[in-house]
């Protein structure tokens, strides 16, 4: 395995070449246009959910200003690699902007939509007619087989340990079932904060890595310091999975909800989710997320930096690994 060696149906998928095979996740709140930007010029894919601008109109101008910076940017470069952007779009009944922040989408012929929270044919329909790519979140095999059935391009499986919304099942298991019968795209989610968990991911079978902890520390990210921090000093033990916040099971800080008031010790009593609504406090603003890699997180890097020691820790980390091979065979 060569860290250049990437199918010729993965370049296809993201109209072209990455220098490291990541994708910096949408992350609610915090994913912004400078850390798009950053992440496509220096060689990964970046993203943002739609919901991030407060207004379609404003969706608007987030693209245009990514795809201004990175035309410049190449301009300037003509060496580097700019990897692709891509949108994530809440495709449930309860997000009343899909039609419109779709239509933006389909105006801009946004190259990746990451899709969530339900399966949506018609969108997959309307995406592949401008020659978009659709890769939807899954964290089971139904659900997987589901997204397969209604062809979207590839899966992010989304893995035990993840943040924001994760999953229950262990990668070993999940990519292992998903490559008995699926030979799609695949990005894996779930405790990646090094390089060579990159790797990693894909000797277990994933083509990509999906990160989303790991990129709030970053000085590019829209996260408060004191979020930055919580995360460099948490552990996995300070991590905890749990409905009661935004009424869809999520790996949170649980110094963020001590410091909103919130007696972990009852988290569990079905009062509490209504005790959090009539105190207002706003589950993903006051109450931050993190996945179970925040313990191997202590730095706050630019975007820059962090994606050179990653490819740094990548390299090293196929190195050991040929070299482990060559001495096997």
């Amino acid at each position: 395995m060569n860290m250049n060696k990437i199918t010729n149906e993965i370049n296809n998928i993201f109209y072209g070449v990455t220098s490291l095979p990541v994708i910096a996740a949408p992350m609610f709140l915090i994913s912004n246009p400078d850390m798009v930007m950053a992440c496509c010029q220096n060689g990964i894919i970046g993203s943002f959910p739609a919901l991030n601008q407060r207004s379609c109109e404003g969706l608007d101008d987030w693209i245009k200003k990514i795809r201004a910076g990175n035309k410049i940017f190449a301009k300037e470069n003509p060496d580097k690699i700019i990897a692709p952007f891509a949108i994530n779009i809440i495709v449930n009944k309860a997000n009343p902007r899909l039609k419109d922040d779709l239509q933006i989408c389909i105006k801009h012929k946004v190259p990746i939509i990451i899709t969530s929270l339900g399966i949506n044919q018609d969108l997959i329909d309307t995406v592949h007619g401008y020659g978009g790519i659709i890769l939807h979140d899954v964290i089971n095999i139904r659900h997987a087989k589901k997204a397969i059935d209604a062809k979207v391009d590839g899966l992010i499986a989304v893995c035990n340990g993840a943040g924001g919304h994760a999953g229950t099942l262990n990668p070993f298991a999940f990519i292992g079932e998903l490559r008995s019968f699926y030979n799609g795209f695949i990005a894996l989610a779930g405790c990646i904060s090094k390089g060579s968990d990159i790797l990693a991911a894909q000797l277990m079978g994933a083509d990509f890595a999906y990160m989303g902890t790991r990129f709030i520390t970053t000085s590019e990210a829209n996260a408060d310091n004191e979020y930055k921090e919580m995360i460099k000093t948490a552990g996995t033990s300070d991590i905890i999975y749990t409905d009661k916040i935004s009424g869809i099971p999520a790996n949170f800080l649980k110094k963020s909800l001590t410091k909103s008031g919130i007696d972990i010790d009852l988290l569990a009593n079905s009062d509490t989710l209504d005790a959090i609504i009539k105190n207002e406090i706003k589950a993903w603003k006051n109450i931050w997320s993190a996945g179970q890699g925040a313990g191997a997180i202590k730095d706050t890097l630019s975007i820059e930096e962090l994606i050179f020691n990653l490819t740094k820790e990548y390299n090293n980390a196929l190195y050991r690994y040929n070299s482990a091979s060559d001495s096997i065979n």
